[in-house]
């Protein structure tokens, strides 16, 4: 189902047909986010993603937004920690345009002077929405703990001082040092062909000039669990626990996302029918997984009142615990699987998910892994499995705490 090809000048191309469908998706992958930045440009990747909305040496910002929006299309872009896509969706006519309008985002943009301050002003509001929003600042805490001393510490977005900081001049560097072709991979799934997307791939990507030297990203350092707590004007309290976790490479990594989802993953998980549905001490806990190419990270998530904090403390390491000292039962094992098979093959459903998870695999793990794959591996997790990891990484003494209170 999936087809790759590597362009002379170092894009990968990487598609998967389905002619059911009358749409298509089409990303352009950049291996680059917030973990390749130096701290005093923190946000500069989320910035650049931004800032090539504003004009390209072939459009105006105002014929960008047009140029999909007419034909009944869709353009947009994110940043993560480790890579950024601009995304483009379209009927499968539209298929050329759809690549070429989300190519010159990437290959041709020109970053206007007159626009930078205007959008320096856009990004600090957003950080400024993130930070009323306790239920999403919290993990940028967490992370900053967890991945204390290195980029994946710091947000996404970026900080007050850096992106301020910022000049058209840095954009350029980084765009010429970064969005390089073995950094790229055009990704696309839905009613196509593959040789329709390599050529007008090559097309676009002609005249990129490859990296000048290596790809070196810093790993992280050792992890040390750390406490953090504060006080806000807010009403209800927040709380994370939670520690390094496992990465995408792991050969445990299903057993780890079975764990997880047991946990604390929907409303029949344990921790939702313990602490909710059994003392209603909150509205809203679950577990999440976040798993990168070297590293990743782990925790419970929760909000409460405050008076129930160390109560639904006890109640989380309880559960933690148990997991630990008692094997799941086959039941539960089989419901979970149950559960994440659904969900996977539940995305395939939008061809925006098929094109973003082969683009995920190819620039995460340097190859397309089949569905067939990835259900035999579900399966294969035994019982044993997820107790092992558990054993791993449920700890007491090794979980990071971040909590934030209302004031009083």
């Amino acid at each position: 189902m999936y087809t790759k090809t590597l362009l002379d000048s170092g894009v990968r191309v990487i598609t998967e047909a389905v002619p059911t469908v009358r749409s298509v998706a089409v990303g352009i992958w950049v291996h680059t986010g917030s973990r390749d930045e130096v701290p005093i440009q923190a946000g500069i990747s989320h910035f650049l993603e931004h800032m090539v909305f504003k004009g390209t040496r072939r459009r105006r910002m105002h014929h960008i937004a047009r140029r999909m929006e007419s034909v009944g299309g869709y353009l947009n872009a994110f940043t993560s920690k480790e890579y950024t896509c601009f995304e483009s969706r379209a009927l499968d006519i539209h298929l050329g345009r759809a690549i070429e309008t989300a190519a010159d985002l990437v290959t041709a943009p020109l970053f206007p002077e007159n626009e930078l301050e205007k959008e320096k002003s856009v990004v600090l509001e957003e950080m400024k929405m993130y930070q009323d929003a306790p239920e999403d600042s919290i993990f940028d805490r967490f992370e900053r703990i967890v991945y204390a001393g290195h980029a994946f510490g710091h947000p996404i977005i970026g900080h007050p001082h850096t992106v301020a900081a910022l000049s058209q001049a840095d954009l350029f560097a980084y765009l010429n040092r970064r969005y390089t072709p073995e950094r790229i991979v055009v990704a696309a799934a839905g009613n196509l062909a593959h040789n329709a997307v390599v050529r007008a791939a090559e097309r676009a990507f002609r005249e990129l000039r490859p990296a000048t030297g290596p790809d070196r990203r810093a790993s992280v350092g050792r992890y040390m669990p750390q406490h953090f707590e504060e006080a806000r004007p807010i009403q209800q309290a927040h709380l994370v626990l939670g520690r390094r976790g496992l990465s995408i490479r792991h050969h445990q990594r299903s057993a780890m996302s079975l764990l997880s989802t047991i946990l604390g993953g929907g409303m029949s998980s344990r921790l939702n029918q313990n602490i909710r549905e059994k003392y209603g001490f909150c509205y809203n806990v679950s577990s999440f997984l976040n798993m990168h190419s070297d590293t990743g990270d782990f925790g419970i998530y929760m909000g409460m009142d405050a008076a129930h904090i160390d109560r639904a403390e006890k109640l989380i390491m309880r559960e933690c615990t148990k997991l630990t000292r008692q094997r799941v039962s086959a039941r539960t094992l089989s419901q979970a699987k149950c559960q994440l098979k659904g969900t996977i093959l539940l995305g395939l459903e939008s061809m925006s998910s098929r094109m973003s998870r082969i683009a995920r695999q190819e620039l995460l793990l340097g190859r397309c892994v089949t569905l067939d794959e990835v259900l035999k591996e579900l399966d294969g997790v035994e019982s044993a499995d997820v107790q092992r990891v558990a054993e791993a990484l449920f700890d007491p003494a090794g979980f990071s705490r971040v909590v934030l209170l209302p004031e009083a």
